[in-house]
């Protein structure tokens, strides 16, 4: 009788195990590589988004500013009953992209010279305010806002027998903006308005130091096209006055020269 291996009515014997198995997962502790990816993508702090995301804010603040549209205030009732003392408003600068001023624009200009006083300018006096400043988001004088009546190339012309201002001979109808009881104005005149320039009058025509007043100023009261920043579009604030501005129809029938 021969002696049986040792093996001998032994099951089958198992394979050894394997460090991988199909699609190139592992097993046991061997980490995946999404898991080693998701470890190695790690998240920033809180404070680094913040900061990143204030910072994205802050660009396109004085993008804004700079080509789109920026906030300023009423710092007189020139332009009564239109707009009130303190009113807060809108410019924006698209409309003037690639045109100029059109008659019937309230516009928003920098001082051309001498028509502000101090008490008039109003300043950022904290590094708050200075900051908001910087990215159009304090209105701070140092500009002034007026109806455009002639452009360049237009005869401005105060009075006619009916005491209306006309501009390139025809008379205005200035009833739907003009303060109540407002006459067109109290001061006579005659101008042509230079290529390149604007005149202004405010709706409030007694009350306010505008291109008439000028006329012996350097520059004769004209504005140059490049002090002005942009129309006013809406007021903003308080909730009461809130509205869009639009271009009256008072200047559809002028031709230009």
């Amino acid at each position: 009788m021969t002696n049986a291996p040792e093996d001998a009515g032994r099951g089958p014997v198992d394979p050894p195990e394997s460090d991988s198995t199909e699609e190139g997962t592992t097993t046991g502790s061997r980490p995946s590589d999404s898991s080693r990816k998701s470890k190695n993508d790690k998240q920033l702090p809180i404070w680094q988004e913040m900061a990143l995301l204030l910072g994205i804010a802050l660009i396109l603040a004085i993008v804004i500013k700079a080509f789109f549209m920026q906030a300023f205030y009423i710092p007189s009732g020139s332009m009564n009953d239109t707009l009130v003392l303190n009113d807060r408003i809108l410019v924006q600068k698209v409309s003037y992209w690639s045109g100029d001023p059109h008659r019937g624009d309230i516009v928003v200009f920098s001082d051309p010279g001498g028509w502000l006083n101090e008490s008039e300018v109003r300043a950022a006096t904290n590094p708050v305010t200075k900051g908001l400043e910087l990215f159009g988001l304090y209105p701070t004088g140092g500009h002034l806002v007026k109806r455009v009546i002639g452009t360049g190339g237009d005869t401005v012309v105060c009075c006619d027998i009916e005491g209306r201002v006309t501009v390139n001979d025809v008379p205005l109808n200035e009833k739907s903006y003009l303060a109540t009881g407002e006459k067109p104005s109290l001061i006579d005149f005659k101008v042509e308005v230079p290529q390149g320039f604007i005149w202004v009058q405010g709706d409030n025509r007694s009350n306010s130091a505008d291109s008439r007043v000028h006329l012996g100023d350097p520059g004769g009261g004209f504005i140059p096209e490049g002090k002005v920043v942009g129309r006013v579009f809406m007021v903003v604030w308080p909730w009461g006055h809130a509205r869009m501005t639009e271009r009256p129809a008072t200047f559809d029938s002028v031709a230009s020269h």
